[in-house]
């Protein structure tokens, strides 16, 4: 049986933390061994916010490392960093063609850009769109896990596929869906007593998985609480929450029945409390963190995971780009 394709692209941007694996990654180890997947790291994205070459380079590297040491497979799966990739800066270009101002203009992230960075307004994060559109019909594909911030995206990239169909009268471009892990998703709450956990929330407001034991239970020792609470059984607050929360990913189920417990009778010491988080944090991060330090040493072998990803990626691109040539008029005398 032929497995559909699923393409998802992987934010360029440095360390994964506890809120990425658990909402996101820990997700794509399992899709991997069932559906035929395209994860790239996507660098061609990230020169809108113009990094440093020496920090594009690490970051690339940063994510390649803590994917693989997640669990992602370079021989289950293709994993691959997007400039490797030239064809999908081919179909980029042609799908710009057909692309229009207006469109583009009435993006919700184009629009929440352009407020937050109005200095930095350029060409590329008005076609975003159109490169994300790209990176999932290079590969023909049906699938593309994507958030909720991402599904005009999507949408659009279903748009200039139709749109290109239509063009050249040829139903070439499948359309691409939301790919719904819905029951398996998990939000995973910060430190800030606030929202979810992010690197744009502030340093202080995400475990990574990289983090050695002393920096988590610092961050940890630092998460906010209350005074505690005033009656039995009572409601808790936003930022208590968010820290049970955490401890119900990390911990067992008898430890957190303890706190629970402890909270209910008034009982709760928050020191105590937050120890045991943090340990069981290191817990449960100790393995890729050792990943993690095993494989960004082993810099032969990150070269042939990115080579051997490169040119499973390029198979599939070249014959997408050869095909769309042919339908566009491109011909060779």
């Amino acid at each position: 049986m032929i497995k559909e394709t699923v393409v998802s692209g992987i934010r360029s941007t440095g360390k994964l933390h506890i809120g990425n694996y658990y909402g996101a990654v820990k997700n794509f180890v399992q899709m991997q061994h069932e559906y035929n997947c395209y994860f790239f790291i996507a660098d061609l994205h990230s020169l809108t916010t113009h990094p440093t070459p020496q920090d594009l380079h690490g970051n690339i590297k940063q994510v390649l490392v803590e994917y693989l040491a997640c669990g992602i497979d370079p021989e289950t799966t293709t994993i691959y960093i997007q400039s490797d990739v030239p064809e999908v800066s081919e179909l980029y270009l042609y799908l710009n063609m057909n692309a229009y101002l207006g469109e583009l203009e009435r993006a919700t992230s184009f629009k929440d850009k352009v407020r937050a960075n109005p200095d930095n307004v350029n060409a590329g994060l008005l076609t975003y769109p159109v490169l994300m559109a790209a990176d999932i019909l290079i590969h023909r594909a049906t699938k593309v896990p994507v958030g909720k911030d991402q599904e005009q995206h999507l949408e659009m990239a279903r748009t200039f596929g139709n749109r290109f169909n239509r063009l050249y009268s040829n139903e070439y471009f499948p359309e691409p869906y939301a790919f719904s892990y819905s029951n398996n998703l998990v939000k995973v709450p910060g430190l800030d007593g606030k929202g979810k956990m992010g690197k744009s929330e502030g340093e202080g407001n995400a475990v990574y998985l990289s983090d050695s034991p002393e920096v988590i239970r610092k961050k940890v020792s630092r998460a906010v609480t209350d005074s505690g609470p005033t009656a039995e059984n009572q409601d808790k607050p936003e930022a208590i929450q968010n820290l049970f929360d955490l401890m119900k990913i990390v911990s067992s189920a008898d430890t957190l029945a303890h706190f629970e417990e402890q909270y209910n009778k008034m009982a709760i010491r928050y020191g105590d409390f937050k120890k045991q988080l943090a340990e069981d944090m290191i817990v449960t991060t100790a393995p890729m963190r050792e990943r993690i330090n095993e494989i960004a040493a082993d810099t032969a072998y990150l070269r042939q995971v990115a080579k051997h990803g490169a040119l499973k990626a390029r198979e599939s691109a070249q014959k997408t780009i050869r095909e769309v040539r042919e339908i566009i008029g491109f011909k060779s005398f």
